[in-house]
């Protein structure tokens, strides 16, 4: 499992934010996620689609839904993709919401590889 901090919220699509703020928050988001996915030890090996299983920890109890929270750890998921060394069109998604948590955090596990049915 990779444990991962909650997105800035400059990069939430519904937010103006400065395209150089955003740039930089972006860039800097996804370095730490492809940091945190190899520290985790996650391997990938295979072909196919890789199934993974989100979990959205807010940090407080305000209302948010799953595709704002989604759209706002787009950096985080490319991080995870160059993490595990490879292309994030491979992934399958499955989200889910947990309770809120100090600070928030995005919990993602990485499951079995879904073979091609195409060959």
């Amino acid at each position: 499992m990779i444990t991962l901090p909650w997105p800035a919220t400059a990069l939430n699509p519904n937010r103006r934010t400065h395209w150089a703020v955003k740039a930089r928050i972006t860039k800097s988001t996804r370095t730490a996620a492809a940091w945190l996915t190899k520290a985790s030890g996650e391997k990938v090996t295979g072909e196919g689609k890789i199934d993974l299983s989100i979990v959205f920890f807010p940090p407080d109890k305000r209302h948010r839904d799953q595709d704002g929270m989604l759209s706002s750890c787009k950096a985080l998921l490319d991080g995870v993709a160059d993490g595990l060394g490879v292309n994030d069109n491979r992934f399958r998604l499955h989200l889910d919401i947990g309770p809120p948590v100090s600070g928030g955090m995005v919990t993602v596990d990485v499951g079995v590889i879904v073979e091609r049915l195409d060959r």
